[in-house]
């Protein structure tokens, strides 16, 4: 299939060569927009193939530490990334995310915008009819274009559009954020029916009926930030319980064994993985004399996580190591040598090697990753707790990196029950059920806003999903650690100015 380059995309090659001066920009021959400046589109000549290469771009930006990840995450008060010396200070880029300081021209903000796009657009010439793609074609496509119209939707507010045929003389049309919200929903009825059923096994690195389900059940109940109304309707509410339900008809449920979920093997947990390298996940946060098998180089020293967000977890404060009345998400630093010296969950403390000796760090002090920070700059190599989900044990660079998960569509019809849902569960006794298979020390008495946020906050971190239910609960824009900025309209990112100068279809989001 060739690749049509039309003006976001063109808008990418020359923000990439001004901020980064190393991009070839030579034009291939074989390129649409050489080939074919009248904008004619005969349908994508192998359908398998176009819906493989979307998969892969896809997975390929899941599994990037920067971008998609990081705009959800990073600007979340569940990680951030201090520079230490010279270490990640890259321009300040990854300071200007927990600060909420970025701008129109922050290089993740362009990128995800472009990849996020270009999926869209790629999986529109999948499912015009002149593709003639069948019905397990034609839903994958939509599922495809719904998930990244979504993010689009989530994070930008409004969606440009460009049809198969509208050559790069045409500038895109641009839904609102309620018009995207109509498309998407749109996209994932239409695609649920022909989804394949798929319960829990080694086939669920692509859509099937479940994922559509939990995808509808994630819009539905953010659709009142989406559509502006501010307040959840009650009929959304019960159509997330019945989308969870509907996932769970498929075979999916909660299961013990918090880590091993994380592992490459079948759980009953993992609706949809990406196959991309976990390496990013693993090995970021590191510190550079932590090796394991299959990486001897050791971590990256970089990514950490706050201190008041550790603490919302049960244990004591001042240390992770076994016996410290730790709930089993909080993890733990092994002092034995097991695990080839490397803790899963929360590493702070005294660090180990896979002997058991205490390691040190570059300059021979003690490896000790602190709770607290000097600033976002002026750190050494031993500020700030890490963590970590995915572990080398379990292989170092394992292509399995998990995007919905049965237990946070558990907790989304938890919380649609408390905002009005109808069901015949309970949010309380849900909630409380998730803590006990989570070996957590107390069931809560009554249920709020801030228990669910927090739940959610211990369950899944590191999982993509931290800003937006900051945003859904009210609290993307309040202070935490190092971060004064509390400006309302953070909750969208900006629109590259690029895709600005380029569409003028598009405006500004308001404050940027």
């Amino acid at each position: 299939m060739k690749e049509k380059k039309f003006k976001f995309g063109l808008s990418a090659l020359f923000s990439i060569m001004l901020l980064v001066s190393c991009t070839d920009l030579e034009i291939e021959p074989t390129d649409s927009v050489i080939e074919n400046l009248t904008g004619e589109f005969s349908g994508v000549g192998d359908v398998d193939a176009a819906v493989t290469n979307v998969y892969n771009s896809l997975y390929g930006q899941i599994g990037n530490q920067a971008d998609l990840y990081a705009l959800n995450e990073v600007t979340s008060d569940e990680l951030l990334v201090p520079t230490r010396g010279t270490d990640w200070g890259d321009n300040g880029l990854w300071r200007n995310l927990h600060e909420h300081t970025w701008s129109s021209i922050h290089p993740f903000v362009l990128n995800n915008w472009n990849n996020l796009n270009t999926n869209v657009f790629n999986t529109t010439e999948i499912i015009d009819p002149r593709s003639g793609a069948d019905a397990t074609q034609l839903a994958q496509a939509k599922f495809l274009r719904a998930f990244s119209m979504f993010w689009i939707m989530d994070m930008y507010g409004q969606v440009p559009f460009r049809e198969p045929d509208e050559g790069p003389e045409i500038d895109p049309r641009v839904f609102t954020r309620a018009e995207a919200l109509d498309f998407v929903i749109t996209d994932l009825n239409e695609a649920i029916p022909d989804l394949p059923v798929v319960g829990p096994s080694a086939s669920t690195n692509r859509a099937s009926r479940a994922a559509g389900n939990y995808l509808l059940a994630k819009v539905l109940l953010n659709r009142h930030i989406y559509n502006g109304s501010g307040t959840p309707d009650a009929a959304d509410m019960t159509a997330v319980v019945n989308a969870v339900d509907a996932i769970a008809a498929d075979g999916f449920a909660l299961q013990a064994g918090y880590f091993d979920i994380f592992k490459e093997d079948v759980d009953n947990e993992t609706i949809w993985f990406a196959e991309t390298g976990v390496g990013n996940r693993i090995w970021n946060g590191l510190h550079y004399n932590q090796n394991a098998e299959g990486n001897d180089g050791g971590g990256w020293n970089g990514w950490s996580t706050l201190a008041e967000f550790y603490d919302l977890f049960e244990g004591d404060p001042n240390t992770n190591v076994p016996g410290s009345g730790q709930e089993e998400r909080r993890g733990f630093v092994p002092t034995d040598g097991s695990f080839q010296g490397i803790g899963f969950g929360f590493l702070v403390g005294q660090q180990y090697d896979e002997n058991g000796a205490s390691l040190t760090d570059r300059p021979g002090q003690p490896l000790i990753f602190t709770r607290d920070f000097p600033g976002l700059l002026g750190n050494d190599e031993r500020t700030g707790i890490r963590t970590i989900k995915y572990h080398p044990d379990n292989g170092s660079f394992t292509n399995h990196e998990i995007v919905f998960r049965y237990a946070d569509a558990h907790l989304m019809k938890a919380e649609a029950i408390f905002r009005g849902g109808a069901s015949g569960d309970d949010a309380l006794a849900m909630v409380n059920e998730l803590r006990t298979i989570r070996n957590t020390s107390n069931a809560l008495g009554a249920l709020t806003e801030q228990d669910i946020l927090d739940e959610r906050g211990r369950e899944l971190y590191k999982e993509f999903w931290r800003r937006n239910d900051q945003i859904r609960f009210g609290k993307f824009t309040e202070t935490w650690g190092l971060k004064s900025s509390t400006e309302e309209f953070r909750v969208l990112f900006p629109i590259p100015q690029v895709a600005l100068i380029s569409n003028p279809n598009l405006s500004q989001n308001p404050g940027y």
